[in-house]
């Protein structure tokens, strides 16, 4: 049933589109052509991200305070292995895939470990990552309560995540 998804939401995409007489093409083409200026103004933000991300891991400040906050994360009930992906995931979505990877790999996938990491990957989201290209567009510059309430949203997430898998 699922493979029917895409397909139908197209065809029915198109015999809308068909319906209000709009040419499909000439609006895809239009849309494709105003989103080379957005790449332009959004690059330089996401390269930031990523180079900031990139080289907390190398220095290992990551590693540092996974160590440092594991006790206040077990007291919240989140697997010491699974600190350092509750720190990286608001900065970065590849280095979390990545470190799921490595729970996924070292632990098993049925383990409560590898759960736990699923649904804290698949109930957060890269907060700067998101806020970076979406303030970069708009005309919002104080973040003062976004990033704060986004990453106390996150870490309630991944504690709420972990209760779930830990009763289930």
């Amino acid at each position: 049933m699922s493979a029917y998804i895409l397909p139908v939401i197209f065809i029915a995409l198109f015999c809308y589109s068909h319906f209000k007489k709009v040419n499909v093409y000439d609006t895809f083409v239009k849309g494709a052509k105003r989103s080379i200026p957005l790449i332009v103004d959004i690059f330089p933000y996401i390269v930031s991200i990523m180079i900031a991300v990139a080289l907390l891991r190398a220095s290992g400040i990551t590693n540092l305070l996974a160590n440092l906050l594991s006790p206040a994360f077990t007291w919240l009930g989140i697997p010491t292995e699974l600190v350092e992906l509750v720190l990286l995931r608001p900065f970065t979505g590849a280095g979390s895939f990545a470190l799921l990877e490595d729970v996924l790999l070292k632990y098993g996938a049925d383990s409560y470990i590898s759960r736990c990491a699923c649904v804290i990957l698949g109930c957060s989201e890269t907060i700067f990552y998101v806020t970076t290209v979406y303030f970069s567009q708009t005309k919002v510059r104080k973040l003062l309560y976004a990033i704060p309430v986004a990453l106390i949203c996150a870490g309630a997430g991944s504690v709420f995540a972990c209760f779930i898998c830990k009763i289930l």
